[in-house]
């Protein structure tokens, strides 16, 4: 991924500074990003989901309204209304120099003004709030101490995240005349709402008013334990992974090898692309794209499964599948089948029924959980039917691999 520094005009001749977090290779989609209130473009969460995006194929689009951070124009004069306007004129900018946005994505304050914007913007298809009111006006208790000051004088300085922001009383008057819901119920765009549950900043249930509100398709991902920031910075890319793979289900039906950027896979079932700069591996298996990926210990950045949880998932699967259809096949009352495999390496030495004595192993441990009226015989025979999966047989087989080059 790499950060591309633009700039661009809004309404009021303005010049907005963003960032363009852009894939390595062509996107395969443009989303638009729009920060909270006060914040900016280089807010920890906005730059971990931007770049969790983009490790997927997706070009995101984020700035800072007027008057914050390196844009241009007096924070005083803003308003809801003009962080719409400026929403807009990112989109036309990103529809001019990249792509028009297929994905319209905020938090904060910032996923209040996306809903807003987003019936005018036809070129999306999804929309995603994370930690969003669902009134505008819920920003009007942050002015509780001045709110009096404002309507009476027209003007007051309110502190605002530890900081000192001068503040109009138009800002006051622009928010009563928000309607949010009708503007939700006349999305028609796919809708993801994103919502912590301790957050203390927006309630929870601002998002179950958003929810109800919206028509289907529209879903909501719980953010567990996060906060209202996302300050900690495995939730903050977990939102961006999951609004990467929620997005991809709206972007159109291409085929899975065109989607993740990998060349025609021929008569290959499975292919793998890694570019320079990491581990992150896109994948195709079957028709259906994929992440790999190593885990951030060993220098990767963990958006998928390793390698070896990959080659252990294709036993865990394989074992339940065999033993889903012996117990179909035998008419057992096998309700569920799950597998558990842990891959590691041992000592050949340590291990009594292995062939070689010297130097390291690899060993699968392989534990099964059978649900259902099973009798202790028949569990111990489906035990051993659990050897027959055929990929256990492959890995006991003798394997071998032949690799070409291919013509570039």
């Amino acid at each position: 991924m790499q950060n591309k520094k633009i700039t661009f005009l809004n309404d009021d001749g303005h010049t907005l500074s963003g960032l363009m977090a852009l894939p390595e290779g062509a996107p395969r989609a443009h989303a638009l990003f729009a920060h909270c209130f006060t914040c900016s473009k280089n807010l920890k969460a906005a730059t971990n989901i931007a770049r969790a995006m983009a490790d997927s194929g997706i070009a995101v689009l984020r700035f800072d309204f007027t008057g914050l951070g390196q844009s241009e124009g007096d924070f005083a004069d803003t308003n809801f209304s003009s962080n719409v306007s400026d929403l807009l004129a990112a989109a036309r900018f990103l529809e001019a120099n990249y792509g028009a946005p297929d994905i319209l994505v905020g938090h904060s304050l910032g996923g209040t003004a996306v809903l807003q914007a987003a019936t005018d913007v036809p070129s999306a298809v999804a929309v995603a709030t994370i930690g969003s009111p669902s009134d505008p006006g819920h920003v009007r208790h942050l002015f509780s101490g001045a709110e009096h000051t404002l309507r009476d004088q027209g003007v007051a300085e309110v502190n605002l995240g530890g900081r000192p922001f001068t503040m109009k009383r138009q800002f006051l008057d622009d928010l009563e005349r928000h309607e949010l819901p009708a503007t939700i119920k006349s999305l028609r765009k796919a809708l993801l709402i994103m919502h912590a549950p301790l957050d203390d900043v927006v309630d929870i249930d601002n998002a179950s008013e958003l929810f109800s509100h919206a028509l289907h398709p529209k879903s909501f991902i719980s953010l567990d334990k996060a906060d209202h920031l996302l300050s900690r910075e495995e939730d903050s890319l977990y939102a961006g992974h999951v609004l990467a793979a929620w997005a991809s289900r709206y972007l159109g039906s291409g085929d899975a090898a065109a989607e993740t950027g990998l060349p025609d896979t021929g008569d290959y079932e499975t292919a793998a692309l890694t570019r320079i700069g990491g581990f992150r591996t896109e994948l195709v298996a079957g028709g259906h794209a994929l992440i790999a990926d190593e885990p951030a210990s060993v220098g990767g950045t963990g958006a998928g499964p390793s390698p070896y949880d990959l080659l252990s998932a294709a036993l865990a699967a394989c074992t339940s599948m065999t033993l889903k259809m012996y117990a179909s096949h035998k008419k057992l009352d096998l309700e569920s089948a799950t597998v558990r495999v842990r891959h590691g390496k041992i000592h050949a030495a340590d291990c009594e029924d292995c062939e070689s004595g010297e130097g390291r192993i690899d060993q699968f441990e392989r534990e099964l959980l059978l649900v259902g009226d099973l009798s202790e015989e028949q569990r111990q025979r489906m035990l051993e039917i659990a050897d027959r999966c055929p990929v256990h047989r492959t890995l006991h087989a003798e394997v071998k691999v032949r690799t070409s080059l291919a013509n570039t």
